[in-house]
């Protein structure tokens, strides 16, 4: 397990040309965007970017990111740790034009500057990879949800409690005692 920081910005051109591979950590409370989506802020997020080239000289990265963090269940409300992990390989082009251009398997990292903020290119590749709902196993939030009911009532329980339709039983006409 890594535990040395990752680097905020880096120059993602430079890196494809010698085929590079960087690696640190993230912290959730690094994140402005992921952070609200969290529970918590207690997890680390492994990143690893590795760059080069590929058969027609188009500059690529593959970015993995693995984050084990606190989401709330949707179900009970309770915290639950998720396990969130993505990989992406992205062509590093300099404008919306070339980025038009690129193969459809290949999705575009739009660097127009000299430098990449990898943490923002790794915040977004945690976004796309959590899910948009989390919940518990089934049974283990069933569980949670009846501490918080109150106990069902017997059947043979509570008082009989008068039926509103005899008062139309008496204005019935016919048998009347």
């Amino acid at each position: 397990m890594l535990t040395e920081p990752l680097p905020t910005t880096l120059d993602v051109r430079k890196l494809a040309v010698r085929e590079a591979e960087v690696s640190g950590v993230l912290r959730p409370q690094d994140l402005e965007r992921f952070r609200p989506l969290l529970a918590s802020d207690e997890g680390a997020i492994q990143v690893g970017l590795q760059f080069h080239r590929d058969e027609e000289m188009r500059s690529l990265v593959t970015i993995k990111v693995e984050a084990e963090v606190t989401v709330t269940c949707q179900r009970c409300l309770d915290d639950l740790t998720r396990t969130v992990a993505s990989e992406n390989t992205l062509a590093i082009v300099f404008t919306d034009e070339q980025a038009a251009h690129l193969p459809k398997h290949l999705d575009p990292l739009i660097v127009p500057e000299q430098s990449c903020n990898v943490w923002d290119l790794a915040e977004d590749e945690l976004i796309l990879a959590l899910p948009p709902f989390s919940y518990h196993d089934t049974d283990e939030c069933r569980q949670r949800i009846s501490d918080f009911s109150d106990p069902e009532p017997d059947e043979g329980e509570g008082e009989a409690k008068p039926n509103p339709f005899d008062v139309l039983a008496q204005l019935k006409p016919g048998d009347k005692p």
